[in-house]
């Protein structure tokens, strides 16, 4: 009879200990994260970029003419060019040669507008009834109701100059109605009947847009 194989004992694994699972955690919290997980979903780590260098301006600052400067010295207000008035002291804001331009430039504006309402006159004075077409006399007829909505808004506008020089000889010209403060030459050489400084009329315009007139 064959003896019974003796069976050969399986080692027994070793309890984990705690000071083995803490070893281990410590391990493995110090170890190089480099698998594949990590380095397919771990969050980009932020680059540090250096701080952009600022350019130099190259352009050379501006420097103010001292011809035009010093031209309104030499001239006459009504003698004097936008530049050479828009180069002036801003102390010498609304002095007699400025006023003597804008009144030159109000004066000349008005005459104009008197002119094209003479022309008006002799436009109107046509006769559309000896037009045989009834197209033409019909497109002559609306060239004279245009016309004469252009006029209507030039009378408006010759009363403001008119305004505009009773301000000149009362001394409120160049200044605003409700601040008190100066309109600015670049406003009045666009619109020489302002009365209003650009903030106050934004206010007026919003205030209007709002609430009506």
């Amino acid at each position: 009879m064959s003896k019974p194989s003796a069976k050969t004992p399986t080692p027994r694994k070793r309890a984990a200990t705690p000071a083995r699972v803490e070893a281990t955690v410590e391990a493995a919290a110090e170890a190089p994260r480099g698998n594949r997980f990590t380095e397919r979903f771990a969050p980009a780590r932020p680059t540090s970029t250096p701080a952009p260098v600022p350019m130099e301006s190259t352009r050379a600052p501006v420097k103010a003419d001292a011809r035009l400067a010093n031209a309104w010295k030499h001239k006459g207000g009504r003698e004097l060019s936008e530049a050479e008035l828009l180069a002036m002291p801003e102390d010498e804001y609304m002095n007699d040669k400025q006023l003597d331009f804008f009144r030159a430039r109000l004066q000349a504006l008005k005459d104009d507008l008197l002119s094209n309402a003479g022309e008006t006159t002799e436009h109107l004075r046509e006769d559309t009834s000896i037009v045989p077409d009834p197209a033409d006399r019909a497109t002559i007829e609306e060239e004279h109701a245009l016309e004469l909505r252009t006029r209507d808004r030039e009378r408006k506008l010759l009363k403001k100059i008119a305004q505009s020089l009773a301000r000149l000889e009362q001394g409120d010209y160049g200044y605003c109605d409700e601040t008190g403060e100066p309109i600015g030459l670049r406003r009045l050489l666009a619109r020489p009947t302002a009365t209003l400084s650009l903030e106050a009329q934004q206010r007026r315009e919003l205030k209007q847009k709002m609430f009506g007139d």
